[in-house]
């Protein structure tokens, strides 16, 4: 206590210095905090991202996940529904469900044949109500943008596409697409009939999706392979163009109703889907949560089944953590670096100025360590100083920051993102970051102290 207090006396004895090493110590756990919490709040938009769209877990036929794109009849999952009703009658995951909603996958060709033009899509069949509550997830409590989904209050023939599909198939001033010029391809061949083949395959197919009366949505026909191998078409009213985020997606997504996508692979026989997929309350819930899966497909004698989490569904999550850790790892080492040569640069300054006291107070017996343990208390003090206003400071630069409601648009997504910076309630964070300060700090005082302490008492004595 004695060292600490004539620690921090010796620092005020020279004011203007200390609070010039102050400032550079509390701009760089500033920095550090802002850019962190920055990160943090990635993190968090990322995760709830995924987990909207896919949520926490996946349940699939095993081997879809790698294979299972190309021929998703292969890879169905028989009386799916069973499964759904285990999962949320279950006593130990129902209180962690929140939503568990079947999906059906698949790849196929869409076609405006009015206009002449097709391609290949993958469509997706969806439960819209559990998906809509899917995309409602925010356990981190964030400041919410994303609006329902186009396909809320849509009848069993509605659909969803890709920006750069309805470009593609012509459907741009159907849709209000902008930055879209009709092909010469696409104007000369318009009005064709639709081929007589697709024509009664999809005329079979609507019997069972008669069309609304009065439906102004342009309609488009979608071709794929049904479980028996042989090829099926279905006509849908494409109620909005949406973009995905990224182009690859874009240029191929199609969203369904379940059931018409179910019709459409597997026409008469059972339904089937390619996942079932689960999503928590909490993601802190996942480890609990996955144990808890795993029992109830082995106690229903589903072995052909597995559990796949959402970081292994979508890599780009792990990537992107990844890079910013080390982002985040050099520009820390790099304001560490600052800060602990000019702590240093201050300590030695204060060592040279005061070579006589050093001598005198050895003189009077204190020994070198004491040297030591004055100096390097000196440094601790600073850097526990610098730490306590550098916390203040960047909590309310991160309160200033969320409260004027900014907004940005981050790779791969659709629509803005609320721009925030996380500082409070990231205790590891703080913690880590202000500890990693202190020690900057006692680290670079070390040399001075080390210097002062070797120090000829009689040399010193006599210094000017």
């Amino acid at each position: 206590m004695r060292t600490s207090s004539l620690a921090l006396r010796n620092l005020l004895r020279n004011r203007r210095r200390s609070l010039a090493t102050l400032l550079a110590m509390t701009l760089g756990l500033v920095a550090v905090l802002l850019f962190g919490g920055f990160i943090r709040d990635i993190t968090y938009q990322l995760q709830s991202d995924y987990v909207q769209r896919t949520d926490h877990f996946q349940i699939q036929r095993k081997g879809y996940f790698r294979y299972g794109t190309g021929n998703p009849a292969v890879y169905g999952i028989a009386a799916y529904q069973e499964i759904l009703s285990s999962l949320k009658s279950d006593v130990g995951l129902a209180p962690m469900l929140a939503v568990a909603t079947p999906t059906l996958q698949f790849g196929g060709i869409a076609g405006n044949f009015a206009a002449g033009v097709s391609r290949t899509v993958y469509a997706s069949g969806v439960v819209v109500d559990d998906q809509t509550r899917m995309e409602e997830w925010n356990d981190y409590h964030r400041r919410v943008l994303r609006q329902h989904l186009a396909l809320s209050g849509t009848g069993p023939d509605g659909a969803v596409i890709g920006t750069g599909v309805a470009r593609v198939l012509g459907l741009c001033a159907a849709l209000g697409v902008s930055d879209c010029a009709v092909p010469k391809e696409a104007t000369a061949s318009a009005g064709a009939a639709l081929p007589e083949d697709i024509a009664s395959l999809s005329a079979s197919s609507e019997s069972a999706f008669p069309v609304s009366a009065g439906a102004s949505e342009p309609r488009i026909e979608i071709l794929a392979s049904n479980a028996r191998g042989a090829p099926n078409v279905t006509a849908v009213s494409v109620v909005r163009a949406e973009f995905q985020g990224v182009k690859e997606l874009d240029d191929v997504y199609v969203g369904l109703h379940l059931a018409k996508a179910q019709r459409l692979i597997f026409g008469n026989g059972p339904p089937q889907v390619t996942a079932i997929a689960v999503q928590l309350f909490h993601t802190a819930q996942m480890p609990e949560a996955r144990a808890r899966l795993e029992t109830i497909l082995r106690e229903a004698k589903r072995d052909d089944l597995e559990v796949i989490d959402y970081e292994t569904l979508n890599p780009f999550y792990g990537q992107t953590l990844s890079m910013f850790a080390a982002i985040f790892g050099f520009v820390s080492i790099l304001i560490g670096a600052v800060v602990l040569f000019t702590i240093g640069n201050t300590m030695s300054m204060t060592v040279v100025e005061r070579t006589v006291e050093i001598g005198t107070v050895r003189a009077l017996g204190l020994r070198r360590g004491g040297v030591r343990r004055m100096f390097f208390a000196e440094g601790i003090v600073l850097g526990s100083v610098g730490c306590v206003i550098g916390i203040i400071a960047s909590m309310l630069l991160a309160w200033l920051v969320n409260a004027l409601g900014l907004t940005w648009t981050p790779p791969a997504r659709i629509e803005p993102a609320p721009f925030a910076v996380r500082v409070a309630g990231e205790y590891l964070m703080i913690i880590s970051a202000a500890l990693g300060l202190v020690v900057v700090a006692s680290l670079s005082a070390i040399f001075p102290a080390a210097r002062a302490s070797r120090m000829n008492i009689v040399d010193a004595l006599r210094h000017v």
